[in-house]
């Protein structure tokens, strides 16, 4: 894959930031879909858009908000709010996760959708970006009523959703059996199985090798690809990762086993640290024995706030968005900062960080590990043909670095942030597909 070159004209656009729909409802410090739009106007001024194309690549295609009523296992009843976003379908049908946590809202699940479109353009997928969510803490409620609800919700977007027009995939507070009764539900509904309604499956319903991990491998290829731009090999490295869930942890432990010293680890709860390297397969032990690293006999505890500020090498912040804002990005001392979550970086974070020299290898590019194998799965279904998990891993790796390449390689042509040149990378890609399609009617 190479870089779309940029327009011979770099004027800046005269477009402002948009906010296509309501104001941010989050009540957080900086709203994800404020720095959402915040980097989609930096692309945008780079590309030297018009204020039309801007609302347009600002603004989602679809939106459905649903009720979706449980009946407890006490015979309780409670109401929950679900979202489903498709932010772009230009390039393809809408992919995206679906979500479950307390905090989940509309502006939340845009943001997430829209960080989704530029992240398949950036890795050269035939997708537009899509996301959706709940409003529930899943920890609070037991399996048949997390099934329950998953029916209820995928009933309701049902109109929405589809192998050709919007396949979901797991994502916060969600696994390989939330997407196996959401594609089952699918199925009953049309009389016959499909397969590719959703991807992260468990491999007995037609899952992909490798898509559990596929995050946390992608973000580890692209760090490897950054350090070796500054000539420094994977395992000299020191590694701090905050976040010990699906993505951190299996992070942590490919970083572990390709040489790197993972000298921190954290969730929400705590963290715990061990500058000679913490020892992977007890912590993991240690994990599924009490549900926390807290409390690890391998290491000192420290905080999360502690952990951002570490004297590491390569910093990952793979837990939620805004973690690293202009009071946090302050302390970091790290090298490379590797987003594996979404949006962990605010706008103002951003400016901190790239004012301390630190390199950021951006979300949309770090962590697009994920929705690659998703879309291997999304191929493999579709022809009914399954590939080895050496097979998927090769065709992940390849991507995941041709990508970075193109990123990079922009960045230095233009005098860009990889961020700003990953963005650029993704919405050229966006906006060519609309001029090329064209407006109807």
């Amino acid at each position: 894959m190479t870089s779309t070159p940029l327009p011979d004209t770099q004027a800046a656009s005269t477009a402002t930031p948009v906010d296509p729909a309501a104001p941010a409802t989050t009540g957080r410090a900086t709203s994800p879909l404020v720095t959402a739009h915040s980097q989609l106007a930096s692309a945008v001024s780079v590309l030297g858009y018009d204020e039309g194309q801007h609302r347009m690549l600002a603004t989602p295609r679809r939106e459905i908000h649903v009720a979706v009523p449980l009946r407890r296992d006490d015979g309780e009843t409670v109401l929950f709010h679900g979202f489903r976003v498709q932010h772009n379908i230009t390039r393809g049908p809408g992919k995206g996760g679906l979500r479950y946590a307390p905090g989940v809202d509309i502006d939340e699940v845009r943001a997430l959708a829209m960080w989704m479109t530029w992240k398949c353009a950036i890795v050269d997928l035939p997708y537009g970006g899509a996301k959706g969510g709940i409003a529930i803490d899943p920890r609070g409620y037991s399996t048949a009523e997390l099934e329950r609800v998953t029916r209820r919700y995928t009933s309701e977007i049902m109109p929405m959703i589809g192998p050709d027009t919007d396949i979901m995939a797991p994502d916060m507070g969600t696994d390989e059996q939330t997407m196996a009764w959401v594609m089952d539900t699918y199925s009953v509904n049309r009389g016959y199985t499909i397969p590719a309604v959703v991807t992260g499956k468990p491999l007995a319903m037609g899952g992909s090798r490798g898509r559990g991990t596929a995050t946390s491998a992608g973000i580890v290829h692209v760090t490897a690809a950054a350090l070796g731009e500054a000539g420094v090999p994977l395992h000299d490295v020191t590694v701090a990762v905050q976040g010990f869930g699906k993505v951190g942890s299996h992070a942590a432990a490919i970083f572990a086993a390709r040489g790197a010293t993972v000298v921190a680890v954290s969730d929400q709860y705590g963290g715990v640290r061990n500058d000679a390297g913490l020892e992977m397969d007890r912590l993991f032990s240690h994990v599924a024995a009490t549900g926390s690293v807290v409390g690890f006999d391998g290491g000192d505890p420290l905080s999360n706030d502690e952990l951002l500020a570490l004297e590491v090498d390569v910093l990952v912040p793979a837990a939620v968005e805004g973690v690293l804002d202009g009071d946090t990005a302050s302390t970091v001392r790290a090298r490379w900062v590797v987003e594996g979550a979404n949006g962990p970086t605010t706008t103002e974070g951003d400016r901190v960080l790239a004012a301390k020299g630190v390199t950021v290898v951006p979300d949309v590019l770090a962590n697009a590990g994920g929705v690659v194998v998703s879309y291997f799965e999304w191929v493999q279904a579709n022809q009914t043909y399954w590939w080895s998990e050496q097979e998927i891993a090769d065709k992940l790796e390849h991507r995941m670095t041709s990508s970075f390449g193109d990123v990079s390689a922009l960045a230095k042509q233009e005098g860009l942030s990889l961020r700003d040149a990953a963005l650029v990378i993704g919405v050229q890609r966006t906006a060519e597909a609309h001029r090329i399609r064209g407006l109807y009617p």
